[in-house]
Formats: structure tokens, C-alpha cells, sequence
């Protein structure tokens, strides 16, 4: 699998909604994109693999349901989401991941391409505690085969997320 990354301000030509959000923001950020492994267990570990990024640096973004209500988990790949976490960090009781075609009707991207920026409805988002670590993060750019890579701080504020310990690793 090849990769290639391509430093940008703006998401190129028209971009993606997580690119446009991105760049509305006048956040800096770059892009990476790869070749997907459409025969991939796992989205993001092929993502990381393909892109030589660590499975902790690069976060997935992933739909739950917490008390009926939809809310976005960004947790690294290399973890799993954590639902007793997730509900507890919005205050809520009971958590079970969302059926994949709620989630791509609600954030208007597709599954293995959900990003948590520039999603179509704006919902609650916690991210894993552990992307502070980081001086940049990768999550999905809004469509397969393309990471968006910008500073924890940003992705925070533009998602208007909070932090909590919500991986199991």
C-alpha cells in the first residue's frame, strides 16, 4: 500500500465537509491519503498501518447510543470504545454502539469514513484523554483513504468535544 501525505491550509479544491470545517476554522492541519485494503478487519489499524502511523496516534471515530441519543467516541485504533465510559462522560446511564446506517445518516459520512469534524448534525463527542499526549492526532477526513492530521487542542474545539478516559485497551 502506498501512501502520500500532502501538506495543507485548505482541503483542496472542494474537499470534504471535515476539510471545509477544517479550513473555516483556519486551523493548520494536513492531509494523508492511502490506498484502502478493502479485504481490511479494521479501518483504521490498515489506515495506520498504511500510513506508518502508530495505532495510538491514529483515532477512530465511532456512534453510540447513550439513553437513546446519539454521541460521537473518538478513541485511538489501536483501543476499543469503552460504552460505560462513554455514557458516563455525558452524564448518562446506558450506552450501545448505534446501527451503521444512523450513524452515516447523522454525520453524513460513511462507516469506515466517519469523521468528527464537519459531521451533518451536530452531536455530543468525547474524545479519548489519551490524544493530549500527542503534539498532532489522525482521524478520518470525512471519506476512506484519508486522514486528516492536526493538533489535539483543534480537534477539541472544533468538535466541540470533551475529554475523558473512554478507550479500553
Amino acid at each position: 500500500m502506498s501512501a502520500k501525505s500532502k501538506s495543507a491550509r485548505n482541503g483542496g479544491g472542494k474537499g470534504t465537509p471535515a476539510t471545509v470545517a477544517a479550513t473555516r476554522a483556519r486551523v493548520e492541519f494536513s492531509l494523508h491519503s492511502y490506498e484502502v485494503d478493502p479485504d481490511a478487519e479494521s479501518y483504521g489499524q490498515a489506515a495506520a498501518d498504511a500510513l506508518g502511523v502508530p495505532r495510538e496516534r491514529l483515532f477512530k471515530t465511532l456512534l453510540a447510543e447513550v439513553d437513546g441519543r446519539l454521541t460521537v467516541g473518538v478513541v485511538p485504533v489501536s483501543a476499543t470504545l469503552d460504552l460505560k465510559a462513554l455514557a458516563a462522560a455525558v452524564g448518562g446511564k446506558r450506552a450501545q454502539m448505534a446501527e451503521p446506517q444512523d450513524a452515516e445518516r447523522a454525520t453524513g459520512y460513511v462507516v469506515g469514513g466517519i469523521s468528527p469534524l464537519g459531521q451533518r448534525k451536530r452531536l455530543p463527542t468525547v474524545l479519548d484523554a489519551s490524544l493530549s499526549a500527542f503534539p498532532t492526532v489522525y482521524v478520518s477526513a470525512g471519506r476512506r483513504g484519508l486522514q486528516i492530521e492536526l493538533a489535539p487542542a483543534d480537534l477539541v474545539r472544533l468538535t466541540d468535544g470533551r475529554l475523558a478516559d473512554i478507550a479500553r485497551r
